[in-house]
C-alpha cells in the first residue's frame, strides 16, 4: 500500500530541503519513491541540482527516486484535451469550440493543476502500485489548505451542475464526471491515517507557531488528523559564546517550549547550518539527523563557503532608493514579491510605516491567505480597510477571498437582477458563481478596487509567495478575455466587457509604469530565493513590467560575525550579495538581521529610519 507524506508549512521555513531529504531516505531505503511539489514557484530542481520538470524524472545518484514539478501551464493542456477529447466525436466543431472558449480561463489553470495532484493520490486499488512512497512537496500553507479543500469543492459543484445547467466553468459535467469520482477518492485516500501522514516543517518563530496551528486546525475540520512536525533552524547552543546568535537562542528557546506546549505532536528538530542544503550527499546528511538522530557535529554542513567574491552590489544613492517609494505626484503603488519566508510582509510593513511617517497617505494590503500583517504591525488587521493605531496616515486591510467572494456574488446577482435578467439566467449566473474559482475571481476585484482608488498617495501590496503572485498579476490580462464568457455572458456582454477592460487598462498601465508603481523583489542571500526572484522578474518583464528594487534580508552585520559559524554564514552571505549585483541592475536594499523578530511599530519605525532615511516629515 502506498504511502503519502504531505509538507506544508509557512513559506521559507524548509519544506523544500525537508521532504528531498526525507524523499532521499525512503529511497536509500530500497522504496521506490516518488517526490512531487504542487508549488508553482517550485525548487525542486535547485535542491537536488538537476533539471526535473513536468515529467516524472529519475533523481541522479538516487537509485528508485523520481521527482516531478507539477506545472499549471502543461496541466492546463492536458486537463482541456482530457475534457475535451469525448466531445469531439460527438457534437460539431463549432459546439466543442464554445466549450473550449468557456474553459479559457485562469479558473481552469488551477483546477488543471490541481486535478494532475489528485492523479498521484488515485493510485489503482489492485496490483502492484508504481510508487511505495510518494512525498508531496506542497505550496505555502494557505494555499496548499486551499488545494486539499478542492477535491469536496469541485465534487460537491459538478454535482450541483448535473442538477442545472450541466456546464461547470471547468468543462461540461457530463464529460468531467470521472472527474468528481477521483476527487472523492482523493480525500478518502488524504483522510486515511493509514495511507497519509501531514507533516508540519516550522521555524520556532510565533508567525511559524500560528500558521502551523491554523493549518492544523483547518485539516482536522476537513477530518484530517495525522500530523507530525519538524522543527527547523535551531540555532546551535555552541553559539552561544556569539551575543546576536546568544539573544536569538534565548527568543527561540522560548518558542521552542510554546510549540512543545501548544502543539503537542510528534516533534523533530534540525539545527540551523551555516551552509546551503543542497545536491543528494547533502540531503543524505541531513536524512541520516532526521531519520537516525546522528549529532550535529557529524552534519559536514557547517563548513566555510567555498568561493571567491567576483563582484559587489553596485551602490546606489538613497535618493535613488527613496524615488522608487515616494510619489513625484499622484500616487505611487509598491508591489513586494518573491519566495515565501524571506520577509515580504517585513519589508512591506517597514516600507509603509515610513512613507506614513514621511506623511502620506498610505494603505497597506496583503493578497496572501495566509496573512501575517497583524502579527508584524502588532495590532489587528481585518478584511475591511482600518486605521493602524499608533500611525497616522497609515491604513491596513487583509483582502480575504472567502469573505471576498460572498461580497462578490451578491452585487453581480444584484447587477443582474437590476438589468432585469430573467430567473433562468440568474441561476445559471448564481450555479457558476458557487464554484470554488469564484474566491480568486473577488480576491482579483478587490485588488482591481483598491489598484483603482484615488483616496491613497502611496499603496503598498504583501503579496503572496512568488509563483500565485505572478497568476495574481496575470490576471488583469487574461480576466480581461473572459468575462464575458464567464460571468457577464448573461448579463449585458458588449457593456459589461467594455466596462470591465476599460478598469483593467487602467490598471495594468499603472502597472507597468515606473512613475507610479515599482516592483520590489525580496530574498536573503541563498541560491533558492535569489534564483527564483530572477525567473519571476523575467516573467514580469514578459507582462512589461520592469523590477525596480532588491531587498537582501537577514544579513548578519560583519561586527557581530565572531565565531566560526557566523562567520563562515557571512562568507556566503557576500558571495550571494554578490550574485544579486550581477543578475539585478536596480537599487540592492540590506535589511539586517536582528536580536529579535521584526514586529511592532517601534522596531518598523527603527528600520525604515535605518534602511530609508529619517523622514523629512515627522509625525507625532
Amino acid at each position: 500500500m502506498t504511502q503519502f507524506l504531505f509538507f506544508s508549512g509557512k513559506g521559507g521555513v524548509g519544506k523544500t530541503s525537508m521532504a528531498c531529504a526525507t524523499a532521499v531516505h525512503h529511497a536509500d531505503a530500497g522504496q521506490r519513491t516518488l517526490i512531487v511539489t504542487t508549488d508553482p514557484a517550485s525548487n525542486l530542481a535547485d535542491v537536488f541540482e538537476q533539471p526535473i520538470g513536468h515529467q516524472i524524472t529519475a533523481i541522479t545518484g538516487v537509485p528508485n527516486l523520481s521527482a516531478m514539478e507539477i506545472d499549471p501551464d502543461r496541466a492546463t493542456i492536458e486537463y482541456k484535451e482530457r475534457a475535451l477529447a469525448p466531445l469531439r466525436s460527438l457534437f460539431p466543431e463549432q459546439m466543442v469550440k464554445v466549450v473550449e472558449e468557456q474553459m479559457s480561463g485562469p479558473c481552469t489553470s488551477e483546477v488543471a493543476a490541481f486535478d494532475r495532484f489528485t492523479d498521484f493520490l488515485d493510485l489503482p486499488s489492485n496490483g502492484e502500485p508504481p510508487f511505495d512512497v510518494i512525498v508531496f512537496d506542497t505550496a505555502p500553507t494557505g494555499h496548499t489548505l486551499r488545494l486539499i479543500e478542492l477535491p469536496a469543492e469541485w465534487a460537491r459543484s459538478i454535482e450541483e451542475s448535473e442538477h442545472g445547467s450541466g456546464q461547470t466553468c471547468i468543462g461540461p459535467a457530463a464529460a468531467i464526471q470521472e472527474s468528481k469520482h477521483k476527487y472523492e477518492r482523493a480525500v478518502a485516500r488524504m483522510r486515511d491515517p493509514e495511507q497519509t501522514r501531514f507533516v508540519f516543517v516550522l521555524l520556532p518563530e510565533a508567525t511559524s507557531i500560528k500558521e502551523t496551528q491554523r493549518a492544523t486546525e483547518e485539516l482536522r475540520k476537513l477530518d484530517i488528523h495525522t500530523h507530525e512536525l519538524i522543527v527547523n533552524g535551531v540555532i546551535p547552543q555552541t553559539e552561544a559564546a556569539n551575543a546576536l546568535m546568544a539573544q536569538r537562542i534565548v527568543m527561540q528557546a522560548g518558542y521552542l517550549a510554546q510549540i512543545a506546549g501548544q502543539l503537542p505532536l510528534p516533534a523533530r528538530r534540525m539545527p540551523q547550518f551555516s551552509g546551503e542544503i543542497k545536491g543528494v550527499a547533502r540531503l543524505r546528511i541531513v536524512a541520516s539527523h532526521l531519520f537516525e538522530d546522528a549529532p550535529s557535529e557529524s552534519f559536514g554542513l557547517n563548513q566555510s563557503f567555498a568561493g571567491p567574491v567576483t563582484a559587489t552590489p553596485a551602490e546606489w544613492p538613497d535618493e535613488d532608493v527613496r524615488a522608487r517609494l515616494l510619489p513625484d505626484a499622484g500616487r505611487r503603488t509598491i508591489f513586494f514579491a518573491g519566495k515565501g519566508g524571506v520577509g515580504k510582509t517585513a519589508a512591506s510593513s517597514i516600507t509603509a510605516v515610513w512613507a506614513a511617517r514621511h506623511g502620506y497617505r498610505t494603505l497597506l494590503l496583503t493578497t496572501d491567505p495566509a496573512s501575517h500583517l497583524g502579527d508584524v504591525l502588532g495590532v489587528p488587521v481585518g478584511d475591511t480597510v482600518a486605521p493602524v493605531n499608533g500611525v497616522p496616515n497609515l491604513w491596513a486591510t487583509n483582502i480575504d477571498p472567502k469573505a471576498a467572494a460572498g461580497v462578490y456574488r451578491a452585487r453581480i446577482l444584484d447587477d443582474a437582477r437590476d438589468r432585469g435578467r430573467a430567473p433562468e439566467a440568474i441561476a445559471v449566473m448564481e450555479e457558476e458563481l458557487n464554484s470554488p474559482c469564484t474566491e480568486e475571481m473577488a480576491a482579483f476585484d478587490q485588488f482591481i478596487d483598491f489598484a483603482s482608488q484615488e483616496d491613497w498617495e502611496v499603496v503598498v501590496f504583501d503579496t503572496a509567495p512568488t509563483g500565485h503572485t505572478l497568476r495574481l498579476l496575470e490576471l488583469p490580462m487574461d480576466w480581461s478575455q473572459q468575462i464575458d464568457v464567464k460571468v457577464f455572458a448573461t448579463v449585458d456582454g458588449a457593456a459589461a466587457d467594455d466596462m470591465a477592460k476599460q478598469r483593467f487598462e487602467s490598471v495594468i498601465n499603472m502597472m507597468r509604469d515606473p512613475e507610479q508603481s515599482t516592483f520590489a523583489f525580496v530574498t536573503y542571500p541563498e541560491a533558492t530565493p535569489i534564483v527564483e526572484a530572477h525567473r519571476a522578474s523575467g516573467e514580469l518583464k514578459t507582462l512589461g513590467i520592469e523590477t525596480g528594487l532588491i531587498y537582501a534580508n537577514f544579513i548578519l552585520p560583519p561586527e557581530q560575525c565572531t565565531t566560526e559559524f557566523t562567520r563562515a554564514r557571512r562568507a556566503m552571505q557576500e558571495q550571494y550579495l554578490a550574485e544579486i549585483g550581477t543578475r539585478f541592475a536596480v537599487p540592492v536594499v540590506e535589511i539586517p538581521l536582528l536580536p529579535y523578530e521584526v514586529k511592532g511599530i517601534d522596531v518598523l519605525s527603527m528600520l525604515g529610519d535605518q534602511l530609508y532615511g529619517v523622514p523629512e516629515v515627522q509625525m507625532a
